[in-house]
């Protein structure tokens, strides 16, 4: 196993749109979302325990999440997990772990990847980040992960690339667009020269380093000056007050769009973001051909004339289901969820309205 491949995981987010199962103080990437034994972080940390070396990853989390990483992941050691005082997006979290690792091994290569993602293929997997890692040891350019869509989904981000490449894999990217409209979505996936978004990075120290010099220097200025701080005993405490200084910003946004030494890699391995309720009901089992309920767990739930939905309810309650077509059902933590599936994206709505209503209690 290379010693210089190193893994960012991302796990600070609070999953809202998986409310009530997610709550703020136990978000989604530490639970069981589709009852396989373990819990989504667990599941992306024994996958890059198949890439980098143990002590090589880390992961970037909310202190208010600390504990929760070191019950589920019990083998990382506690400087490997690198706490935000506050949620500042994606750039700042991945500046913070790539300048301590090059403070550690300036000939790092990492792969940095949210906490939370579904991965069927994972031997597919392991060999699209282990090509991506050897090339960005080599060349100096940011790589990113795409892959090809199936339909024409507005829920994702979409990479265009050119025929310019890199080994004859890894494309040039033209542009980036946030999640289209429906029409927009098909002309992509029509056109061939469009991937999903999956928000996988590889690149090396030097040339991420780089890239946040030129592109977002005020935050390259926060985290480059604390290179002597890193892995001290006074790493926590900077980063506490450094944090408040960074502007809240995607990696995306501040430095994705802007380098002209972007490639992307076609994937196929399997993959969801996991983002909501609709996006677990497309990858889990179902009961039957017929019927197309989820039943997360299986058990204690009968069913009358019910068809596409997408349930999750505590195994120690009975629920009887009559009549009701392509509806989410999810009870967890007082409080019970029903609402069609086509309008699964309100979900984020009514946890404001519930905070604004009834206050933090049921959030």
């Amino acid at each position: 196993m290379n010693k210089n491949y190193y893994a960012i995981i991302m796990a600070g987010g609070i999953g809202s749109r998986f409310w009530p199962i997610s709550r703020t103080s136990h978000p989604k990437q530490f639970l069981d979302i589709l009852g396989t034994g373990k819990t989504l972080i667990q599941n992306t940390y024994d996958r890059f325990l198949k890439i980098c070396p143990k002590e090589n990853i880390y992961i970037v989390t909310n202190e208010n999440y600390a504990g929760l990483v070191q019950e589920q992941l019990p083998g990382i050691a506690y400087d490997q997990i690198l706490t935000e005082p506050v949620m500042r997006n994606t750039a700042p979290c991945i500046a913070y772990g790539c300048y301590k690792i090059e403070s550690l091994n300036p000939d790092a290569s990492i792969v940095v990847a949210p906490s939370d993602h579904l991965i069927l293929d994972e031997p597919a997997f392991i060999t699209a980040i282990e090509k991506s890692l050897k090339v960005a040891s080599e060349k100096e350019c940011l790589i990113t992960l795409g892959i090809m869509p199936s339909r024409p989904d507005t829920g994702y981000g979409y990479i265009q690339y050119t025929d310019d490449t890199i080994n004859d894999e890894f494309h040039k990217v033209k542009t980036f667009t946030e999640k289209p409209n429906l029409e927009l979505a098909k002309t992509f996936v029509q056109s061939g020269d469009f991937l999903w978004n999956a928000g996988i990075f590889v690149w090396s120290a030097k040339a991420i380093t780089k890239a946040f010099y030129m592109y977002q220097p005020e935050m390259n200025e926060i985290f480059a000056e604390a290179r002597s701080i890193y892995n001290t005993d006074g790493e926590r405490d900077h980063i506490s007050t450094a944090y408040l200084q960074c502007t809240n910003i995607s990696i995306d946004y501040g430095i994705m769009e802007k380098a002209t030494n972007v490639y992307v890699l076609p994937s196929e391995f399997g993959w969801s973001d996991l983002g909501t309720w609709a996006s677990v009901y497309q990858v889990a089992e179902k009961d039957d051909e017929e019927h197309q309920n989820v039943m997360i767990p299986s058990g204690n739930v009968l069913k009358y004339n019910t068809e596409g939905c997408m349930v999750n309810v505590p195994s120690n309650k009975l629920v009887v289901l009559n009549g009701l077509k392509d509806f989410i059902v999810v009870e967890s933590n007082d409080t019970l969820l029903i609402c069609p599936r086509s309008e699964e994206q309100s979900v984020k709505q009514v946890v404001a309205d519930v905070k604004a209503k009834f206050g933090a209690k049921y959030i």
